[in-house]
């Protein structure tokens, strides 16, 4: 059995919902496209499940949080794809892809053959038995990185109000779960290796205050040290965690949140890999040029910073997807992608915004005592990254403008005592992407780098500790 497309998209995550919308914008014939997804339901808005999903009241359930309502956009149901001509191909996985051929194999048997290729196939969180660690199969241990994880984690945590939940992890989905838990009357500690919570984007000064807030809420943090094993009752469940340290935690559940490895083993061996994602050029066409990659796994220049990146967040994916739509659609109209990286979130009363690159020395600002504050980073005498809390509309614009024109900086001081005037009074000609942050959803940038050390991997189960530790303080990333 073969069935032939102009186009495919391999995964059915964001990066799938608005590359389709974007086709249908640019006249995409009936029958031409098609999206083939391991998940059994339409793309969606995968933030919303650590935010509203987990609320424990009125929480969001599909079909609302489809793509592409986080743009503000339309709300692309199954329907509408029937509508619209593109075929839908849900709950199969893609055994194996022929990119010489042009041909991709499904789990049920059937060949697909393309003209064009979209990778989509983002990434899957780490588990922990891949660092020696037993116990990812109990029924009180829960990931967070599609429907089915958050369905699981929900049913867990109504099984466990008033109990106590540790979070594995000090990242960005290990601090969602955590406000999540806490909001369904859930004792959380969360565990992590580093000195504070978000390493990879927060400064110690920044962190500690969201720290504090959360301790305010009654979370509890311990820092340095990581897991080391469970202990199981008779039914295989976990009562408790032991750490590193020597210290033990009781618990009624766990949420591991350690990081993720890009979906690329469809391809590896065919395309050119980097930073171990796919690489790709300016138009996100791959080492093959009938092959795009978008969304985690596109390993893409970002001149901004001077430098090739592999971003994970909700934004590039949506932007990447849209901009390769136009580019195969359009491609005499359709330049190179420009892209000002961006994290936001928006949790509880706060709402944050970091704007290019965090690299060089931090200037803080604003009153971390109060409710605005924020940082630039300057680099090389150039701002070049900028972070507010509590902003305006006008203001957060203002440092996107910032971190896009990165206006040289003569006195670090000075800029420090301006402060949010430093970006306010500057040039506001080029208008940043700014995203519809929706209550309860939120995203991050990450970079992640997870491969060289398993270069060693099949060595004694005695030395995966070890390694864990070193990946887990030293290389961890997030959604």
């Amino acid at each position: 059995m073969e069935r032939v497309f102009a186009y495919v998209i391999v995964g059915g995550g964001v990066a799938a919902g608005y590359a389709a919308l974007e086709f249908t914008k640019r006249g995409v014939s009936h029958a031409q496209l098609c999206i083939i997804s391991e998940e059994p339901v339409a793309p969606y808005e995968r933030p919303t499940l650590s935010k509203k999903f987990l609320h424990p009241e009125s929480p969001a359930r599909l079909p609302s949080f489809h793509t592409c309502v986080g743009a503000n956009e339309e709300l692309l149901t199954p329907t509408w794809y029937e509508e619209h001509g593109i075929e839908l191909v849900l709950g199969t996985r893609v055994e194996s892809v022929d990119v010489g051929q042009k041909t991709l194999l499904t789990a049920s048997g059937e060949t697909i053959r393309y003209e064009t290729l979209i990778i989509a196939t983002g990434a899957k969180a780490l588990k922990l038995e891949e660092f020696g660690v037993k116990g990812s199969e109990a029924e009180n241990v829960c990931y967070l990185r599609d429907l089915a994880d958050a369905d699981r984690l929900v049913n867990v945590m109504q099984s466990c109000t008033g109990g106590n939940a540790v979070v594995i992890g000090g990242g960005y989905i290990a601090m969602e779960c955590a406000a999540s838990l806490v909001t369904n009357k859930i004792n959380v500690t969360m565990v992590f290796p580093e000195a504070h919570c978000m390493p990879r984007l927060f400064t110690p000064k920044i962190a500690s205050y969201y720290e504090d807030y959360y301790q305010s809420k009654g979370v509890k943090f311990i820092r340095g040290t990581i897991l080391s094993s469970f202990e199981f009752d008779s039914n295989g469940k976990v009562t408790a965690v032991n750490l590193r340290d020597g210290s033990q935690i009781p618990v009624d559940m766990v949420v591991v949140g350690i990081g993720i490895r890009p979906n690329t083993s469809l391809f590896e061996g065919q395309l050119t890999m980097e930073k171990g994602g796919i690489k790709v050029n300016g138009k996100l066409q791959t080492s093959n040029d009938s092959v795009y990659a978008v969304g985690d796994v596109a390993v893409f220049p970002v001149d901004l910073c001077g430098r090739i990146r592999r971003l994970e967040h909700v934004d590039s994916a949506r932007k990447t997807a849209k901009h390769v739509a136009a580019v195969i659609m359009e491609p005499d109209k359709t330049g190179e992608f420009e892209y000002l990286p961006l994290f936001y979130s928006k949790a509880f009363s706060f709402s944050w915004r970091f704007y290019g690159d965090n690299a060089g020395e931090v200037v803080h600002f604003g009153d971390y005592l109060g409710t605005k504050f924020g940082a630039y980073w300057i680099n090389n005498g150039h701002l070049v990254g900028s972070f507010l809390e509590g902003g305006t509309e006008d203001e957060f614009e203002a440092i996107a403008n910032a971190a896009q024109l990165k206006p040289a900086v003569d006195d670090l001081a000075e800029v420090g005592r301006q402060g949010l005037n430093f970006a306010m009074t500057g040039n506001k000609k080029i208008k940043p992407q700014t995203p519809l942050i929706e209550a309860g959803t939120s995203s991050l940038v990450v970079e992640t780098l997870i491969y060289p050390w398993h270069a060693t991997a099949g060595g004694v189960v005695a030395a995966s500790v070890a390694a864990f530790a070193y990946w887990y303080g030293r290389r961890r990333r997030r959604w």
